[in-house]
């Protein structure tokens, strides 16, 4: 990644006040942009956004993705260059719970967003950040390419397909003719410090463990491809360099999956948080997989790989740990957690890839939580 073209770079981030979204602030205004956030408050308390004080570095605007008007506006006030859309309804249970709002805030969403781009002049590179759930998933033992078809069963991981069919046909009918590059960025199931979501693995475990509960952990011999949370966002910065500097033959959907020896069951990831929390951390199984959820999912990230030069730089157990100890950090309530935040993302954004996958990067550090 090369920081130099970020210094000055005006950015308009959707869903700045999420996980993943507080982590890519963060990491943006450590590289020098002017970044522009758009999003609805937090939706949990505690959240990173707040936690990590996000607001401090850039500029924040509180707004709905169905309002198309003012999402095109503040675009076009910052006079942004690059767009990465990450605003989203991101949970699949709550999607059978709301369906209708998850697809207008998917769907019609990632619709205003392109629409902003295709009318704002300043516009050069879009990334919309989707889910590898948005393929069609047949349960079968290959990953899924890029070129696999789009699907879903269940709201969510329709609306994330119908969401790329929003962005191939925005970059088809418009966007290609004017000159912005529209690509789309798919991951998995990301961690890192600073998710408190509902229904979430690592959350729920967290919670529980903080609480000196036992932890019920449904679905737990589900397969999962599970990353670090700066590990897409490394593969959605280098991406935006590409169509920025290169172009059309970037501008497409990408796959940034973890290794395949990082595809692990929840039950493997549970025990292993357990025995990083320590304190007799206890969990017990409450069930299969429910609803239509997905049972088996595995992406392949090849094209990432060979054309990007992109690849997971941390190990399950290293990411497990770098997340450990950040809500451990948080649970003393004497650390501060931007500077924290920003120092996991100084060591990941520093480490040479050949060292990445051979030295556990960041060891865990025991608090007393008394």
């Amino acid at each position: 990644m090369d920081a130099a073209f970020w210094k000055g770079r005006k950015v308009f981030l959707t869903g700045h006040t999420g996980f993943k979204g507080s982590w890519l602030s963060l990491w943006l205004e450590s590289l020098g942009a002017e970044v522009w956030g758009y999003a609805l408050a937090p939706a949990t308390r505690p959240n990173l956004y707040q936690v990590a004080r996000v607001e401090e570095g850039i500029v924040s605007i509180l707004g709905d993705l169905a309002d198309g008007d003012a999402l095109m506006e503040a675009i076009r006030r910052q006079g942004a260059e690059i767009i990465i859309h990450m605003g989203a309804q991101s949970l699949v249970r709550r999607s059978y719970r709301e369906p209708v709002e998850t697809f207008a805030i998917n769907v019609q969403g990632t619709v205003h967003v392109l629409e902003a781009a295709r009318r704002v002049q300043t516009v050069r590179a879009v990334v919309v950040v989707t889910s590898d759930k948005c393929y069609e998933n047949r349960e079968w033992p290959w990953s899924y390419r890029e070129n696999d078809p789009m699907g879903g069963h269940d709201p969510y991981s329709a609306s994330k397909g119908c969401a790329e069919l929003v962005v191939s046909a925005y970059r088809n009918a418009f966007l290609d003719e004017s000159g912005v590059m529209v690509a789309s960025a798919r991951a998995g199931n990301v961690i890192g410090g600073g998710d408190w979501s509902e229904n979430r693995l690592v959350p729920d475990i967290i919670r529980a463990f903080g609480e000196g509960e036992t932890v019920s952990i449904r679905s737990p011999g589900a397969i999962r491809p599970w990353q670090h949370v700066l590990d897409p966002l490394h593969g959605y910065l280098l991406l935006v360099e590409r169509l920025v500097r290169e172009g059309r033959d970037y501008a497409r959907g990408w796959n940034f999956g973890p290794d395949a020896r990082d595809t692990r069951t929840v039950a493997e990831v549970t025990e292993s948080m357990a025995a990083l929390w320590g304190d007799d951390a206890r969990w017990r199984a409450a069930g299969e997989v429910s609803e239509h959820e997905a049972h088996l999912l595995r992406l392949d990230s090849g094209l990432a790989q060979s054309r990007l030069g992109w690849r997971p730089a941390l190990s399950l157990e290293q990411a497990l740990t770098w997340t450990v100890q950040w809500y451990l950090s948080h649970r003393t309530g004497a650390v501060d957690m931007r500077a924290l935040t920003l120092e996991q993302i100084r060591r990941f954004d520093e480490l040479p890839e050949e060292v990445n996958a051979k030295v556990g990067l960041c060891p865990i550090t025991r608090h007393d939580k008394s």
